[in-house]
């Protein structure tokens, strides 16, 4: 496939677009950033008129395909009404009111415009609840872009210190030394690591926040009892338990990940799926958390908070899953698992070393000789290079694919995307 049209518009954006981008990860982007003119459905079309598969889903927000009727039709509708009120208005509280239905942890919830906000808001409320400072989170886990949650994201070998005890580590130049201080940073699925230092700095740990799955790095799920032991050690201690749900909300399940593994935490962030591609986020929380919002304690505010259009596209979206008893859901998890099971197939049968795992709404993919990757250091595993030619090959044959080996699916994707998917997946392998 010929990228012309898009090296010439990338070569255009560096002259007034910061390094021809708006997001740091889209200039990852390989050979060139891909510039896009429509999408519709499972496909997305690039500027110079190539058609693909889409399994990017934009990082995982069109849970419903790319240009959803039924939210499109919310959506337009509601502009009819206004687009920002900077007011309350009924569509916000039948939203808050739908969650709280289907989401365990929803005694009540607040909205903001992005998932960074939402896990900047849990972490607040969890120190204003204990009075403490630091938080503890896990080595290859995302919780957004701001100074004090970009830590040991994607740490270097060489300076995230030894398994047991990992080094606080920045991400970017230009943040603030002093940030660090207010986390600690464990290995995810580790549960004596957790429960050992719980017990020597249970003083000043204000919350723990996790993704309930690793879906940033590897679509890691919790072993067997993790999410149970975190829970109950949280009760023995009276510590918060923050679930970033950013991704897994209203994607692994309706409920998200806490309603998929039948383990409730304190308080919960929400944003992607939650709006099929509208920009939205929420926290969510049993109520003796979220009152000290609710009265005033902790401060939560922002212009665009339950702004009218991500309200309706959310509406919309929740409501559509929740129909014909969550046929949305099954139908993602069914071609999700199809998915996974004919990569698993084509593997053996070419006798290549690729790992797939993760829910079937999202997995992740990747050539490793281990045959389970648990944590993030088990990620140093993965030949990203050699992985990086199958995301390069599939996209000449009109496959998008994320480079990091993460895989979302959709409503959109049908019994016939998967099969065309698997067979060009199959090819390339048998090449490789």
């Amino acid at each position: 496939m010929k990228l012309n049209e898009s090296q010439k518009l990338f070569e255009r954006a560096q002259k007034s677009l910061a390094g021809g981008v708006s997001s740091h990860f889209r200039a990852l982007d390989k050979p060139i950033p891909q510039f896009f003119e429509k999408a519709n459905g499972a496909n997305i079309w690039d500027a110079d008129g190539n058609k693909y598969t889409d399994f990017a889903l934009s990082q995982g927000p069109m849970i419903l395909g790319h240009s959803p009727a039924p939210v499109l039709k919310a959506v337009t509708e509601e502009m009819k009404r206004g687009q920002l009120f900077a007011g309350q208005h009924v569509p916000e509280i039948e939203l808050a009111e739908l969650i709280q239905k289907h989401v365990p942890c929803a005694d009540l919830t607040r909205f903001s415009l992005t998932g960074s906000e939402a896990t900047q808001t849990a972490i607040r409320v969890a120190r204003a609840y204990t009075g403490r400072k630091k938080y503890i989170k896990f080595e290859g886990q995302y919780h957004g872009w701001f100074d004090s949650t970009l830590i040991s994201v994607a740490p270097p070998k060489e300076v995230r210190g030894p398994l047991k005890s990992p080094i606080v580590v920045g991400m970017t130049k230009g943040q603030t030394e002093s940030v660090l201080e207010e986390a600690i940073v464990l290995p995810w699925n580790n549960l004596a690591a957790l429960k050992r230092t719980v017990k020597e700095r249970e003083k000043e740990v204000a919350g723990i926040i996790m993704e309930p799955v690793m879906c940033n790095c590897g679509c890691i799920p919790p072993k067997p009892g993790y999410l149970e032991g975190v829970r109950n050690l949280c009760d023995k201690k009276d510590i918060p338990l923050i679930f970033d749900e950013i991704i897994t909300g209203f994607r692994c399940a309706l409920g998200g990940a806490q309603a998929h593994y039948g383990v409730t935490p304190d308080i919960a962030t929400f944003g992607k799926a939650m709006a099929a591609g509208f920009p939205i986020s929420a926290i969510s929380g049993t109520r003796k958390f979220m009152d000290l919002i609710a009265n005033g304690e902790v401060m939560h505010a922002g212009t665009f908070n339950s702004y009218n259009i991500g309200i309706a596209a959310s509406l919309a979206t929740i409501r559509l899953m929740a129909e014909n008893r969550q046929e949305v859901h099954r139908r993602i998890r069914r071609n999700g698992k199809a998915l996974m099971s004919g990569i698993r197939r084509i593997a053996r049968k070419q006798n290549k070393p690729l790992l797939v795992q993760g829910l079937g709404p999202m997995f992740h993919v990747g050539f490793t000789p281990k045959k389970e990757v648990t944590s993030f250091r088990d990620c140093d595993s993965y030949d990203a290079a050699r992985y990086g030619q199958v995301v390069s090959a599939m996209r000449e044959r009109g496959v998008r694919l994320i480079g990091r080996g993460i895989w979302y699916v959709s409503a959109a994707h049908t019994e016939k995307d998967v099969e065309k998917t698997l067979a060009m997946f199959e090819e390339v392998i048998r090449n490789e």
